[in-house]
């Protein structure tokens, strides 16, 4: 019983030895814990491709009210906002000039005929006659442009959009007024990303929607696609024509339009899954494998709901980590949270 005893004090005085070598300070070997994260598996699926642009909506047809020279302003027949016919008097410009045309213009007619009737009894030549014809031509297209000119006409109907001078103004380069067409039809005009353009046809439906009226969609038409891209902005334009026989639609309204591509397999991951890199706009996504994660930067897509369309940097049936991304890094080792 002594031996066992002072084999136990040995061994007693030799752990406390050990715990007091390198200058008396006790050492503690520690063994650091592995990140422990959570996890979910991604999945390809069939992701209906919708794109949504904004846009501005625009008459259909604008028509520029001027004349073709410069002349005083009489008077004004309507105002901005009202509905005009094609052919209705808008504006009437002074029409002084034009009498003592219409007495140069009467006078030169006069000596046409006198002269035809002096060829036909062999009192005159045809040189006169020919040279008092094209008098009497330029005359009359001199006092028909200033008659066009007096009195301004709308060529369409419409509505008046703007107007830019008052009665007793001097005409100069704005246009006196503008008329827009606004029935049966408008155009909304957007800019879509040439990531897109085999995807737009002409003749394709979207619906548009308005701010100024919440929870209707309107029908919409692609009518026009522009051949050109926009080096700057990477754009093309495209024309979008919305029926609008009641006239709610106005130019100037802010309008959103919905294109339905169709449908296209994506990978998709939870959204808690994407992490965005501090100072930068890239994205990225932790993928686990036997134990450690690598760091995945991937190109975002749609949102749907609660999870991201990816367009590449993570395959089907990978495992993404959804929570604890804040102590990882490319590379580290993790542990599973145990469910």
């Amino acid at each position: 019983m002594k031996a066992k005893y002072s084999i136990m004090a040995f061994g007693a005085a030799a752990l406390a030895l050990g715990s007091c070598s390198n200058g008396g300070e006790q050492t503690v070997e520690t063994v650091e814990e592995l990140p422990i994260v959570s996890v979910d598996v991604a999945h390809r699926i069939e992701v209906p491709q919708t794109k949504n642009y904004t846009a501005s909506v625009e008459a259909e047809n604008i028509n520029n009210i001027a004349p073709a020279t410069p002349n005083r302003i009489k008077k004004i027949n309507v105002e901005v906002g009202d509905h005009v016919r094609a052919g209705q008097e808008l504006v009437i410009l002074d029409s002084s000039n034009i009498d003592q045309i219409k007495i140069n213009l009467d006078q030169i007619r006069r000596d046409y005929d006198r002269a035809v009737k002096l060829l036909e009894i062999g009192g005159g030549t045809q040189q006169t006659v020919d040279q008092l014809k094209a008098q009497l031509d330029a005359a009359q297209s001199q006092y028909d442009n200033m008659l066009e000119n007096t009195v301004l006409r709308s060529p369409i109907s419409g509505v008046v959009t703007a107007r830019n001078y008052d009665p007793g103004d001097m005409t100069g380069s704005q246009p006196v007024l503008t008329v827009g067409q606004l029935t049966p039809v408008v155009k909304v005009m957007l800019n879509v990303s040439e990531n897109d353009m085999a995807l737009v046809k002409q003749g394709t439906p979207v619906g548009v929607t308005f701010d100024a009226y919440p929870g209707e969609t309107f029908s919409g038409t692609i009518n026009r696609i522009y051949p050109t891209v926009d080096t700057a902005t990477r754009t093309f334009p495209v024309e979008v024509r919305i029926t609008n026989q009641d006239g709610r639609i106005k130019p100037g309204m802010f309008a959103r339009v919905n294109f339905d591509l169709g449908v296209k397999p994506n990978v998709v991951v939870p959204d808690q899954a994407v992490v965005k890199q501090t100072g930068s706009g890239n994205k990225y996504v932790y993928v686990y494998s036997n134990g450690r994660v690598s760091y995945n930067k991937v190109e975002l897509g749609q949102r749907l709901d609660n999870a991201y369309e990816l367009l590449s940097g993570v395959n089907d049936g990978d495992t993404v980590v959804t929570n604890g991304q804040s102590r990882l890094a490319d590379g580290v080792a993790v542990e599973l949270l145990k469910r």
